[in-house]
């Protein structure tokens, strides 16, 4: 098939029986669901993209005659990492990257583990043909994918084995001539409801006294959503059902989040990567590469997603016409910042991108994982200043209803702006509430703080991965360094001068 169309996905998600609860129900058809077929919707426009004549070469790729999704593409060259790149974005740019977990963000891991097979062979020759074998289906029926990565939080305070009921972390029960029987919970699945299939990996390093101890909850492998025995908790969903002028954003970009039950679900071997390898699976993002080619994606979505929010507090500015103050600026001026780290940290990945040990081009490491360490802190920082430059605005804002009843006349004079009517100002301020105050604005603030997981852990990570002893040593030889002497070029240049001056 390809890259597939909108209809051709909306027709996948009909037919695709899974168990999703949310909100006491079980979801029987996501595309006519209340509170999903919206965001269902707009992942059909994604898929329509690749289709757009103005922009499908910048979307996909061709092979062999036939056309593929770009964010699956192997890459070979800088050339390729900046063409995957400009895909990227405008899948992004289309939420104004409130959609975090747009396919492309798993398929890219997904390109680098297929051209690190030989690191899943190295186990057993199987499991890299596993891998290739499954990067070949998921770019041909161009999957959309989701991950789940973490434990429940039960007891924190003891490792994964060592919780009150073994099987509430998902674990292997027991192995069969058919596959491994998977039991137990993870979390957490953003895009769940929306995804053809779900990739399960650990995320974290699965320690243990006794090795032994953490092989049950060692594995990697991809699987349908519609698998026997696989079922969806979701939270309780933000798109509440209201018109897109209400809430423009939650009414379209409401990805949802789950948690992931397996009720002795039945992996078939042929879609096992890593079994019962500790070592292998905690080395799997690091050793392969994916970790890089997905970080590389989240600063592209970073990228749009300050775009976006610059724009909006620069439009929400100009419209009650507060841009001449300068604390204002300031505020503005934070913003940009924010957007430009982004972009010159995606740059210098790119190029200085190197071909790894597996033949694939691997943007620059350091960049990405400055980038991605800043944004959790930044991100909140323009919510902040977007609720700051709206203020008391954002206490005041009719609904579509009242619009079209008898006080919009009052409306019209009384909400307008600068420079636009009281319906436009009205509008706009709706959008710049969902992002700054709503519920779903709230997620989206916490879902960037902890994207890549715990701030503290990373920003270690980051100290712990950085040669420090450069720059350590460059301290050291100006210390040590001798007081430079007087040398005889100076003495020439002291008599020189002194004969201009006679």
């Amino acid at each position: 098939m390809g890259a597939r169309t909108g209809q051709q996905y909306l027709e996948k998600m009909r037919s695709q029986k899974r168990e999703i609860y949310l909100q006491g129900e079980k979801v029987e058809d996501i595309t006519s669901h209340p509170t999903l077929r919206r965001t269902a919707e707009t992942m059909a426009r994604l898929y329509d993209m690749q289709h757009d004549p103005a922009i499908q070469d910048e979307m996909t790729f061709e092979e062999d005659g036939e056309r593929f999704g770009l964010s699956f593409l192997v890459l070979r060259t800088r050339e390729d990492l900046v063409r995957r790149r400009k895909m990227m974005k405008h899948w992004a740019d289309f939420s104004g990257e409130m959609m975090g977990r747009t396919p492309d963000y798993v398929s890219s891991s997904l390109m680098a583990f297929t051209t690190a097979s030989d690191y899943f062979a190295e186990a057993d020759p199987r499991f890299g043909e596993n891998v290739r074998n499954y990067y070949q289906y998921a770019r041909t029926q161009d999957l959309a994918l989701t991950h789940t990565l973490i434990n429940p939080q039960a007891n924190r305070a003891v490792g994964v084995h060592e919780q009150a009921d073994p099987y509430l972390p998902a674990g292997i029960l027991e192995e069969t001539s058919e596959g491994i029987v998977i039991r137990g919970a993870r979390m957490l699945a953003t895009l769940a409801p929306f995804a053809d299939e779900i990739q399960v990996f650990p995320s974290t390093l699965l320690k243990a006294a006794n090795v032994d101890d953490a092989r049950k909850y060692s594995y990697g492998f991809s699987i349908p959503c519609d698998l026997p025995g696989l079922k969806f908790i979701c939270r309780e969903s933000f798109d509440i059902g209201r018109s897109q002028f209400d809430h423009p954003m939650s009414s379209r970009f409401e990805e949802m989040d789950a948690v992931v039950i397996f009720d002795d679900v039945v992996v078939p071997w042929k879609n096992i990567f890593m079994f019962r390898d500790v070592e292998r699976c905690n080395n799997a993002y690091g050793a392969t590469n994916a970790v890089v080619h997905m970080a590389h994606q989240v600063i592209v979505k970073n990228i749009a997603k300050a775009e976006f929010m610059l724009g909006l507090c620069n439009l929400l500015s100009e419209t009650i016409a507060i841009t001449e103050y300068q604390h204002v600026q300031e505020k503005l001026a934070e913003i940009i910042t924010c957007a430009e780290t982004m972009k010159a940290c995606i740059r210098a990945s790119e190029a200085d991108a190197e071909l790894d040990k597996w033949g694939m081009m691997t943007p620059a490491r350091p960049p990405l994982d400055t980038a991605r360490n800043l944004f959790p802190k930044m991100y909140p920082r323009m919510v902040e200043i977007l609720q700051l430059l709206g203020a008391s605005g954002f206490m005041a804002i009719p609904t579509e209803a009242d619009m079209n009843s008898e006080v919009r006349p009052y409306i019209d004079k009384y909400y307008q702006a600068k420079t636009v009517g009281g319906y436009e100002r009205v509008k706009l301020f709706r959008l710049a509430w969902e992002v700054a105050c709503s519920s779903w604005g709230g997620r989206q603030a916490l879902y960037e703080r902890f994207f890549f997981g715990d701030p503290v852990r990373m920003m270690s990570m980051l100290y712990l991965n950085t040669d420090k002893k450069p720059y350590m040593d460059r301290v050291k030889a100006i210390l040590e360094r001798e007081a430079t002497p007087y040398s005889l070029t100076e003495k020439v240049l002291n008599a020189a001068e002194a004969g201009d001056r006679g």
